[in-house]
């Protein structure tokens, strides 16, 4: 790796762990939002090297909509097993039978939107008062104007147009009662930081980022998976393909990526190639012009 990529990623790396650290220092009771994505087993990387040799001060946190991939929740298991974590669920299908969500219809159906309220039930049940995530200013243009700590008034929700100056790497995380603080230490991180990051430290990945065999369909010109609760319209037909995940969420709005690369050197020339931004293949990201940024304002990721 060329010495001035291996000084950029040493730059952004020195930063993430300096955020992780502000922010156990500024909060009580932070936590990890894990998805099982590439972007969070970064950040589970990162936050290993900020408290070496303590285990990591806070759990992961995982909101389960109960139509992950099975891969990820494998992979989930065997790293929290791996680095003595903490692994706190909370689960979207409780939610629905609850009554606190409700489950959509139809065939664009998804349980991605719901996975907002059970987030805040989950913050407000276990009192975190700050919340790391992955998001990425290059991923989608709701999350650019994110600064690292975000802050979320008592209802969960993201106010972009009154958001605190962060000035050098000075962060304000003073809060009232039952207001929380979202951070994303990976901020300044492009899609290419993160894969050669993982290619410079050797972190692995579940199955899915990498070329496999398996059943879908076309939708909308994306790829998604077949599962037994995705509904497929008439004119809808299964086929077996070579095809891997750029990123990872819900089953129901995964786009997957027709490709061949099956280790990271691959991956990374697939990245440095590609014209399809990496939220392309995201259904949930097409249901409006700001559907993103709608879903952040009621508490998203």
């Amino acid at each position: 790796m060329k010495s001035y990529i291996l000084n950029h990623l040493r730059e952004l790396e020195s930063e993430a762990i300096y955020v992780m650290r502000e922010v156990a220092a500024q909060f009580e009771n932070p936590c990890l939002l894990f998805s099982g994505g590439k972007d969070s087993i970064v950040l589970v990387h990162l936050a290993r090297k900020a408290f070496w040799p303590s285990l990591i001060p806070f759990p992961l946190v995982h909101i389960d909509t109960g139509h992950n991939f099975e891969e990820t929740l494998v992979f989930r298991d065997e790293l929290v097993k791996k680095i003595n974590g903490r692994l706190v669920v909370g689960s979207v299908q409780e939610s629905i039978d609850t009554g606190r969500a409700k489950e959509e219809t139809g065939y664009n159906a998804s349980r991605n939107v719901l996975q907002t309220v059970t987030l805040l039930d989950t913050i407000e049940k276990h009192k975190f008062d700050a919340a790391i995530g992955g998001g990425r200013r290059d991923e989608e243009k709701a999350r650019a104007k994110e600064r690292f700590f975000s802050h979320r008034d008592e209802f969960g929700q993201w106010d972009p147009k009154n958001q605190r100056p962060e000035l050098w790497n000075i962060f304000n995380g003073r809060k009232r009662l039952g207001e929380h603080f979202r951070v994303f230490p990976i901020s300044n991180w492009t899609e290419m930081d993160v894969w050669q990051y993982i290619y410079l430290e050797n972190i692995e990945l579940p199955s899915l980022y990498y070329t496999h065999t398996r059943e879908v369909f076309q939708r909308d010109g994306v790829w998604l998976a077949a599962a037994p609760f995705m509904m497929l319209k008439p004119e809808e037909r299964i086929q077996t393909l070579q095809v891997r995940c750029r990123t990872i969420g819900d089953i129901t709005c995964t786009g997957l990526t027709l490709s061949s690369a099956d280790n990271l050197e691959d991956i990374i020339q697939e990245i440095a190639a590609t014209r399809v931004t990496e939220r392309g293949g995201r259904a949930d990201d097409k249901r409006s012009e700001a559907a993103m940024e709608d879903r952040k304002k009621e508490g998203y990721f």
